[in-house]
């Protein structure tokens, strides 16, 4: 674990130094990503404006359940997009091969290789505007219910990781997957409506049990309203295990079928 420790400090170093080499850059990207998000939260206010509750939530409910899902996915973003998006043409160009001769894991060093300080600057964006529903809300904040919270959001990382992780494996079977790895945001789009919103069978079926975008936002926010029912942290982790044990198989096999762009 200190072995990998390290390996992730000097891409976090690599990182920031690129950061400050490209400043210009980190700042465009930071005000793109914020004013996607400032689109989303100003999308609630001209909902609320016309009605009072949606799907049984209130504007400040609402809040909280959308800065929920954009904090997941500002820390997917930061951590792991750039990195598992790149797969595709690393595979393709054969630099996938840099990969595998690294001293680490080859999922750990794919994984891991950048950071997107842009997107982790945004989280905090995403937090705050949690903080900002829950105080009007009027809902009290305790050490242990954020540490529950953060749990719950870490658990909510795994599954968008491994869902971004599958699509980005296809790659050794098919010869371009930006176009299946871009739908990741068409399906993470369903993780800022409440889930009491898919009432059909199929709905259910698909956006909260098959594709769980829902619940993954839905788990952690309704915890700190304090609705939390703990088959649904129970469901959650299960969800968390399977899909991610899913997308590392899926991953591993696809590097048995790996060659080089030269071989």
């Amino acid at each position: 674990m200190t072995h990998y420790f390290r390996l992730w400090l000097a891409s976090v170093r690599y990182s920031l130094v690129r950061m400050m080499m490209f400043r210009f850059d980190f700042l465009l990207w930071s005000a793109v990503e914020l004013a996607w998000m400032s689109v989303n939260l100003l999308l609630i206010e001209i909902l609320y404006r016309h009605t009072d509750s949606i799907a049984g939530w209130n504007k400040y409910e609402m809040l909280l359940l959308v800065g929920t899902a954009l904090l997941i996915q500002r820390l997917l973003m930061g951590f792991f997009w750039t990195n598992l998006f790149e797969i595709g043409r690393n595979v393709r160009s054969g630099q996938f091969d840099f990969y595998l001769t690294q001293p680490g894991q080859p999922l750990f060093m794919v994984s891991t290789r950048k950071l997107d300080p842009d997107g982790l600057a945004n989280s905090l964006v995403a937090l705050g505007v949690v903080y900002y529903a829950a105080h009007h809300l009027g809902l009290a904040i305790t050490w242990e219910g954020l540490a529950l919270y953060g749990a719950l959001i870490a658990l909510g990382l795994v599954v968008h990781y491994s869902l971004l992780l599958l699509m980005a494996s296809l790659t050794f079977w098919i010869v371009k997957t930006e176009g299946i790895e871009g739908s990741y945001f068409t399906i993470a789009e369903f993780g800022r409506l409440p889930r009491a919103a898919f009432k059909s069978l199929v709905s259910n079926v698909v956006f909260v049990y098959a594709l769980p975008t829902v619940i993954v936002s839905n788990v952690p926010a309704s915890a700190v309203l304090g609705r939390l029912e703990w088959t649904q942290v129970a469901w959650l982790f299960a969800l968390a295990a399977v899909w991610f044990a899913f997308a590392v198989t899926l991953f591993h096999r696809g590097i048995r079928r790996y060659t080089s762009a030269s071989s």
